[in-house]
């Protein structure tokens, strides 16, 4: 038998070839792996660069605006002195009286309770700090709010027989004392560029110093609504019930209305041209800008159905139809994700096509449903164009009791507060109105998580 040898050679070839061909899978795997850490590094480059610019936002907001929650606020005694309070007796209705004539006793005691120097109560307080404040009246009430007298009319007006007594109250100081205690201004300048006299900066310079003027959590800010005539005292009641309004017509009318028509497309309607052109024009109209849809809601519900002009009820409505396409898409896309066997075993056990779908596939879909319509709210909570179309960047000192009373919203609030004239006071609050809208929004998506992760289910 004959036996083959290999020849040195050929074997010192291999090798090379071997080690050759080694050589470039290692360099190979070295390019592979270089390039997947700089994709890495870039992915999280971006991330961080992101996470920066957002923190450095937030940072910014609460910077400027946590301040603003506390305020400038004078303790004094306010002695109900009734030399000054001359009034009747509250009217009460009598037996047999009919309301018009009750109600017409009591807006004439109103009236007169109106004409009542409540003014005179806060210089008397004050003179009892500041003795020489009753020679200098003018001076010394730029310490308090206009609007503190209202304060103290509402007071006698629900309690009358606090006339004559003596009670420690926290009267609001004015804007421009705020700004001065919270070295908002330059106290360098002239007097001539300064917001308050000399005597007036002297005497708040004082009242710190003695601890009358404090400054505290400002529940203004919260409970009262805007103001032009006492800065101090504008605060976002108005504007929160208005976007609380507006919201709850749009979670009520919008997200029904999407999700039903999402159904019906997704698993109901025949596949023709017609749905395919309503498919089109839905994903049309969630990319038209949203300052279109404040002119379709001023030009068809205040124009043609006489809506009235700067209500909640108009722009919840606005806002629904905003909201409508977004609804939509969230919720078909949710109910495309669920897997074709749920619907076939369904119907391979008896189930009718309706019984397949709501009682095996949107039950499976809730979570994704509950995500995109609560995101879609959130969204249109923080919507300010199509508002001003309709009338809601209007002054509203009041806060609405129902969605057809006048109201503004919280994002137009922060538009108006941005260009008020005293930027030193409101830049502030501007950022503190900011803030209460985040919190609104991220509660929002906190929800819209909760939800999903509740209504979780796993095939």
């Amino acid at each position: 038998m004959k036996i083959s040898t290999v020849n040195p050679q050929d074997k010192t070839a291999l090798a090379q070839q071997r080690d050759l061909m080694q050589q470039r899978v290692a360099q190979s795997l070295a390019k592979r792996h270089a390039k997947e850490k700089r994709f890495k590094l870039t992915g999280q480059l971006a991330v961080g660069t992101a996470l920066a610019f957002v923190a450095i936002l937030f940072i910014s907001i609460f910077s400027k605006g946590l301040p603003a929650f506390w305020q400038a606020t004078l303790t004094l005694d306010i002695y109900f002195d009734p030399d000054i309070i001359l009034i009747d007796e509250k009217p009460v209705q009598a037996a047999g009286e009919s309301d018009a004539t009750f109600q017409e006793r009591y807006q004439a005691w109103q009236m007169d309770l109106a004409f009542i120097n409540f003014n005179g109560l806060i210089l008397n307080a004050l003179a009892e700090v500041i003795p020489e404040a009753a020679a200098h009246p003018r001076d010394a009430m730029r310490l308090v709010t206009s609007g503190e007298r209202i304060a103290l009319r509402n007071l006698v007006e629900e309690d009358p027989s606090i006339i004559g007594s003596r009670k420690r109250l926290n009267l609001l100081a004015d804007a421009n004392v705020d700004v001065w205690i919270k070295g908002n201004i330059d106290r360098d300048l002239a007097d001539s560029r300064q917001q308050l006299s000399a005597r007036t900066r002297g005497w708040v310079d004082q009242l710190v110093e003695q601890g009358v003027i404090k400054n505290r959590f400002s529940t203004a800010l919260f409970m009262n609504a805007d103001s032009r005539s006492s800065l101090a005292s504008a605060g976002l009641a108005g504007a929160f019930m208005g976007s609380l309004m507006m919201m709850l017509i749009v979670m009520f009318l919008a997200v029904p209305l999407g999700v039903a028509s999402a159904i019906y497309l997704e698993e109901f309607a025949p596949k023709n041209k017609l749905t395919d052109l309503i498919e089109v024009n839905i994903n049309n109209l969630a990319a038209v800008p949203s300052i279109v849809f404040g002119l379709l809601g001023a030009s068809v519900f205040i124009l043609w159905f006489k809506l009235p002009l700067s209500a909640p009820v108009v722009g919840g409505l606005v806002l629904s139809l905003m909201t409508l396409p977004t609804v939509i898409i969230a919720t078909r896309s949710t109910l495309k994700a669920i897997p074709p066997s749920i619907r076939s075993a369904a119907l391979g056990i008896g189930a009718s096509k309706v019984q397949s779908v709501f009682h095996h596939v949107l039950p499976l879909a809730i979570p994704g449903i509950l995500t995109g319509s609560i995101l879609g709210i959130a969204q249109a909570l923080g919507e300010t164009a199509p508002l001003l179309l309709i009338g809601m960047s209007s002054f509203v000192a009041s806060v609405p009791s129902s969605p057809f009373d006048q109201s503004t919203a919280l994002p137009v609030q922060i538009y108006l507060w941005q260009g008020n004239e005293l930027r030193n006071f409101f830049e502030a609050r501007t950022s503190a109105a900011i803030i209460v809208l985040l919190t609104m929004m991220i509660s929002l998506n906190a929800l819209a998580i909760w939800l999903r992760r509740h209504f979780e289910n796993r095939w």
